[in-house]
């Protein structure tokens, strides 16, 4: 007599093939993964071909969107290869701009006794309202204000303008400052262009001397940036020279924080961070900012406040900074 035995051990399923457009899929969120990575890793090694360099460089922040997108279509293809791949650019665009965007606010030091805040815009030349830029930076407590691209007539308008509280000023060509506190030791700045398009100044407040640098940089476009590149790069060496143990860079650089030729700013000038986090972009005003090409850079000084305000007519959105005097 035989006796049949069972087997209490569970049979193990085979795992389920993909189906061809699962596959397909996944190899799309591998390629993706791959390419927008390789992009932010490796973005100041794209050649300059055709201007190609120059949309990656300035689009870099925008490349963390593909993070959820392959996420998303990972997760629909259910493998786990394609997971893991697409979570690549996420922690990589984490890595490189994380420490960016975080807000301020959360790590600035106090207010001392005395601060200065600057404030500093593109007005866009041909709106005429430079005298309305200027006087809605005065409102929101700008010491000292910095404006780019002034047309024939705008600076004198904007100096009779704010004359009782701003009586000191210093132009050259499209770029003027006017300020609370007298300045000293006032200078153009061609940078290498052949025409004066920056300048530099001496804030003497009561509590210490800020060397400041107001600079509307040239142009850049995807196949014509050659002239911004000289200019910034003659403005880091410029910067690099200065002595100063307390220093400002305002303006339009026409260059965004992860652009490469801005990076030889950088290294010897701090940006600090936006009041309520993220980038703090700039242009355009409307329907939304897709770049940030105004900044505030310093060195020596203690930062507490930055942030992007509205003023005037321009297409440009306003840049404000607030720092502690070195004296106080």
């Amino acid at each position: 007599m035989s006796v049949q035995t069972t087997s209490t051990q569970p049979r193990r399923r085979k795992p389920r093939s993909l189906r061809r457009w699962q596959r397909q899929l996944r190899a799309v969120v591998l390629l993706g993964a791959l390419l927008s990575t390789l992009l932010m890793v490796f973005r100041s090694r794209v050649p300059d071909f055709m201007g190609f360099s120059l949309v990656v460089d300035n689009s870099a922040p925008w490349l963390g969107l593909t993070a959820p997108v392959l996420v998303l279509a990972a997760l629909i293809t259910k493998s786990r290869s394609a997971i893991a791949f697409a979570l690549a650019p996420g922690l990589v665009w984490l890595a490189l701009f994380g420490a960016s965007i975080v807000p301020l606010s959360w790590t600035a030091p106090k207010a001392s006794a005395h601060t200065l805040t600057v404030g500093s815009q593109n007005i866009k030349a041909g709106t005429g309202a430079a005298v309305e830029s200027a006087r809605e930076l005065a409102r929101g407590g700008s010491d000292v204000i910095a404006l780019q691209e002034l047309d024939a007539g705008s600076g004198q308008d904007v100096t009779a303008a704010l004359h009782a509280d701003y009586p000191h000023h210093y132009v050259v060509g499209t770029v003027g400052v006017w300020s609370k506190y007298p300045l000293s030791q006032s200078q153009p700045l061609d940078l290498g262009l052949g025409w004066k398009r920056a300048l530099t100044t001496q804030i003497d407040t009561g509590a210490g001397s800020i060397r400041l640098y107001a600079v509307h940089a040239a142009s850049a476009r995807p196949n014509d940036h050659q002239n911004r590149d000289e200019m910034l790069a003659q403005l880091a060496a410029t910067l690099r020279g200065d002595a100063s143990s307390a220093v400002i860079a305002v303006g339009d650089f026409n260059a965004t924080s992860s652009d490469r030729s801005f990076s030889a700013l950088t290294e010897t000038m701090d940006e600090p961070n936006q009041d309520e986090g993220m980038f703090g972009f700039t242009w355009p005003r409307e329907p939304f900012g897709f770049m940030r090409l105004d900044h505030v850079l310093q060195r020596g000084l203690e930062v507490t406040s930055n942030t992007v305000v509205p003023a005037g007519e321009s297409d440009h959105l306003a840049v404000r900074a607030t720092v502690n005097l070195p004296g106080s």
